[in-house]
């Protein structure tokens, strides 16, 4: 039988309903504490039709925040807060994995304790603004992390990993991508240690390698994923040999048994790609899960060919918490509105519409100048983009 975007899946030892993940997005809603807050479990509850969904990224200890209002899992109270919403969407028939991140030399010293210095493999500052409770402020030059630092920072993502159990996550997963801490070990362009973390791409994969070890003494092996990004340039991120480098290091992740792989495909920022993600699939004997820009037609056809196990969408599901429902029956698509994106309230949060009834009258009776009528419209050009939008 030819896999469908619609099918049931097998994650490891967890029954997901269909193949559709809802993608991380930090959508900047939490309160200053970094705990969940009423809305935030609202959001996510209202998208638990998908197969999974994974968690924006929440920081794992005070000097991994790197953005203002993001959640993190470091303390008895984010526990509380997290497993509220957890609770939500399992009562809702939902799964949930948790990202846990470091955003490392993307940070800014207002949002560090004490003020100091964002820490890097390297110290390279990068190109660009960090986002500030001040505004937009140049990124600053960062501090190398020093060897010995090395084992507390894997300690704290021991830690998260441990609380988020707590809380009620049905798996985490590791964030090794768009230029955060991780990623900035993976990558030769901010990583340019003479030491035993720098170098060879195995050298620079270390890290990876003792986070993981260290989470997988809390959580099993099949419920902790990881999410790359080979060519992503979001942050200032560049690499001298994305498709070497990285089919190694999914090779190396593979040899885990890891629950999934979690790709970005391709550059957010230019739209471009020079990677062969076909190969990179065939290097990972387990779940992939391919990521960016996806809509329904190319995700069904790359579920269908083998070259994605699951498929992630990120828009699309913010502006369509029903995007299941959706997909599945070929119902026209909300638009998401980016003026909207980052902090706020529930505008652009969790007041998208769903599908309701009439709507489904309207759309479904007659031909499609019978349609347009129908729906108070003069012809099927002048219907709004929202009606139309592929998302």
């Amino acid at each position: 039988m030819i896999a469908d975007l619609f099918n049931t899946f097998q994650l490891s030892d967890l029954p997901l309903s269909n193949r559709m993940v809802m993608a991380p997005m930090t959508r900047n809603r939490a309160d200053g504490d970094g705990n969940v807050t009423p809305i935030m479990v609202s959001h996510y509850q209202q998208r638990a039709s998908a197969g999974l969904i994974i968690a924006e990224s929440t920081t794992v200890s005070p000097e991994a925040v790197g953005y203002p209002f993001t959640p993190g899992l470091f303390t008895d109270t984010h526990v509380s807060s997290w497993l509220r919403l957890t609770n939500a969407v399992h009562s809702s028939g939902g799964r949930i994995f948790v990202q846990l991140q470091h955003c490392g030399r993307v940070s800014h010293p207002s949002l560090q304790p004490e003020e100091a210095s964002p820490v890097a493999p390297s110290p390279v500052r990068p190109a660009g603004k960090a986002v500030t409770y001040a505004g937009m402020q140049d990124f600053v030059r960062p501090r190398e992390l020093m060897l010995a630092e090395i084992p507390d920072l894997v300690a704290q993502f021991r830690h998260a990993a441990a609380l988020a159990k707590r809380a009620g996550f049905d798996g985490v997963e590791i964030h090794g991508a768009n230029g955060y801490l991780i990623d900035q070990f993976l990558r030769d362009g901010s990583n340019r240690r003479g030491d035993a973390y720098g170098g060879i791409v195995g050298n620079r994969m270390r890290l990876l390698h003792e986070i993981l070890d260290a989470v997988g003494e809390v959580w099993p092996v099949g419920r902790i994923g990881v999410r790359l990004t080979p060519e992503n340039s979001f942050n200032d991120m560049v690499d001298s040999d994305p498709q070497a480098h990285f089919e190694y290091i999914i090779r190396e992740l593979g040899a885990r048994g890891l629950a999934y792989v979690h790709v970005l495909q391709g550059d957010m920022s230019t739209k471009s790609s020079v990677v062969d993600y076909r190969a990179l699939r065939a290097c990972f004997a387990g779940t992939y899960i391919a990521n960016n820009g996806y809509d329904l037609a190319r995700a069904k056809q790359a579920i269908a060919n083998g070259e994605a196990d699951l498929v992630a969408f990120g828009l699309p599901f913010l502006a369509n918490p029903d995007l299941v429902r959706r997909y599945r029956q070929g119902l026209p698509l909300n638009t998401a509105d980016p003026a909207t994106f980052y902090g706020g309230g529930d505008a652009g949060y969790t007041d998208y519409p769903f599908f309701t009834g009439e709507e489904e009258l309207c759309w479904n009776l007659g031909d499609e100048v019978d349609q347009a009528a129908l729906c108070g419209f003069d012809s099927m050009t002048s219907i709004p983009s929202w009606n139309l939008a592929p998302a």
